[in-house]
């Protein structure tokens, strides 16, 4: 052999070997003996990963075991039954989407045999299970199957909506169970994982990071959702979010999409709202509700400047309605509610899971702040019907004199009652279109003092400072917008 050709394969193998070494050294010490066990009573097991350039390690989990540990407790979960399905084959525009929505292709027919697919999980021994109310609705048989691959019928306790939750019940009994966390204790950025059944795939795995808390979704008004990016998938809905160790903390619900599959959004129900849900449908066959009767939205600080607060903290009082005890207890629109409880009001979003919450039949005192300071007022708590819901509404605000062209709003010329009266605007420019104002909205209130003529608009607006809150009616709804009136047009 030339000698040339001998040294440089020589200093080759021997590259390879401190290579070889230094790979399998970094596994040895990156896989360590734990992960090989399934108690996760002690400490998840992590793997460490040498930073380069000496930097500190990077903690990664290994889930083996909690998916080893948990995954007998998760079940799929397939239904039958007929439904209304629409001839069109346009796909939907609701982004919003659940994993029930796009299993089956439309059919002809307005009623057509459906089949579907979901995940749930096991909550006690003998054979309760917990999935996703949109994953069994309607559905005439409910079919569960195990991991040992054992099928049973499942009889359905109830269902609520309003959660999207549903409670199932086996002829099984020593089942395994997951076991349940506090959604309170877990915190953006941690790491958790589904388990489920997406396309029929069952006991797939994904994992992700939780991407934001109590996150409000459209017509969701007793749920704050915890926001994931975990892969979530059609047949994924009602199989369990787990955190780190092991414990349940959501139901795997909907996803934000545009094309049907997971784009990187997905929403959790908090598993204590579930169980709350849970109790009530086992124990009672249905759920009941606490309604104060008040359509509320969020705060800014251009309103809250309006309103004379520091700081915008609460939730604005759109509307008080005439059949709910917030009217009867003197609760007003215009009032901003601080606590509930004595519980601060920071958004509307964690309102709502609050007021539900309250008994029916029980007190509830609100903190509001009304003219410049705050009061106390003491309540009764209604019981919420299956049709209305605490509303929030959301306002179009902009950086923000007011810029209107208005009319007296009367009965014959609108052909509408107006009750105490409104301004109808004819033209919105500078400050006003800025805020969103436009031609068509009714004028019906400025910071708190109802209209009645343009003259009251004029002089309230020459009062105020910087910024005016007006109460608008647009179509059958209700909100305040800040115009902000300190700057030039």
């Amino acid at each position: 052999m030339n000698q040339n050709l001998f040294f440089r394969t020589l200093i080759v193998l021997l590259v390879l070997g401190v290579g070889t070494d230094s790979y399998l050294l970094l596994r040895h010490q990156a896989i360590p003996a734990a992960a090989r066990q399934t108690n996760l009573e002690t400490e998840p097991v992590r793997a460490s990963v040498a930073a380069p350039n000496g930097a500190s390690s990077v903690m990664l989990p290994n889930f083996s075991a909690l998916v080893a540990q948990n995954g007998p407790s998760v079940v799929n979960i397939s239904v039958s039954g007929n439904a209304k399905v629409s001839t069109s084959s346009e796909p939907q525009n609701d982004p919003f989407s659940d994993s029930s929505h796009r299993f089956q292709p439309p059919m002809p027919q307005n009623a057509m045999p459906t089949h579907g697919l979901g995940s749930g999980f096991i909550v006690r021994p003998d054979g309760v299970i917990i999935t996703n109310a949109h994953v069994v609705e309607d559905a005439s048989e409910v079919t569960v199957k195990l991991t040992d691959k054992r099928e049973f019928k499942a009889k359905l306790i109830g269902i609520d909506k309003a959660t999207d939750t549903a409670v199932l019940k086996i002829d099984a009994h020593d089942l395994p169970v997951v076991r349940l966390g506090d959604p309170a204790q877990a915190a953006v950025g941690d790491w958790v994982l589904a388990i489920g059944s997406p396309f029929g795939f069952e006991n797939s795995v994904s994992a992700g990071i939780i991407s934001a808390k109590s996150r409000a979704l459209p017509d969701e008004g007793y749920v704050a959702f915890i926001q994931t990016d975990v892969a979530v998938n059609p047949g994924n809905s009602g199989g369990p979010l787990f955190n780190i160790n092991g414990e349940v903390i959501g139901i795997n619900s909907q996803i934000y999409t545009q094309s049907g599959g997971y784009q990187g959004l997905s929403f959790a129900v908090p598993i204590d709202i579930a169980l709350k849900v849970e109790q009530q449908l086992l124990n009672n066959g249905k759920v009941s509700r606490g309604r104060l009767g008040v359509s509320v939205q969020a705060l800014t600080q251009a309103l809250a400047d309006s309103f004379g607060l520091d700081k915008p903290s609460g939730v604005l009082v759109v509307s008080a309605f005439s059949d709910g005890s917030a009217a009867k207890a003197g609760i007003q629109t215009g009032d901003i509610i601080l606590k509930l409880n004595g519980v601060d009001m920071l958004d509307p979003t964690e309102m709502g899971p609050l007021v539900a919450d309250l008994k029916p039949g029980s007190q509830a005192k609100l903190t509001v702040w009304r003219n410049g300071q705050s009061k106390l007022i003491t309540m009764s708590v209604n019981e919420a019907n299956d049709d209305i819901h605490e509303a929030s509404a959301t306002a179009e605000l902009s950086e923000s004199r007011l810029g209107l062209a208005v009319r007296t709003l009367t009965q014959d010329g609108d052909g509408q009652a107006i009750g105490a009266g409104g301004l109808v605007v004819e033209q919105s420019t500078g400050p006003s279109a800025r805020a969103g104002i436009a031609p068509g909205d009714v004028l019906l209130a400025v910071n708190g003092h109802p209209l009645n003529n343009p003259g009251q608009l004029r002089e309230l607006v020459a009062k105020a400072d910087k910024h005016v809150a007006l109460l608008v009616r647009r179509r059958d709804e209700k909100l305040f917008v800040a115009v902000d009136i300190g700057i030039g047009s």
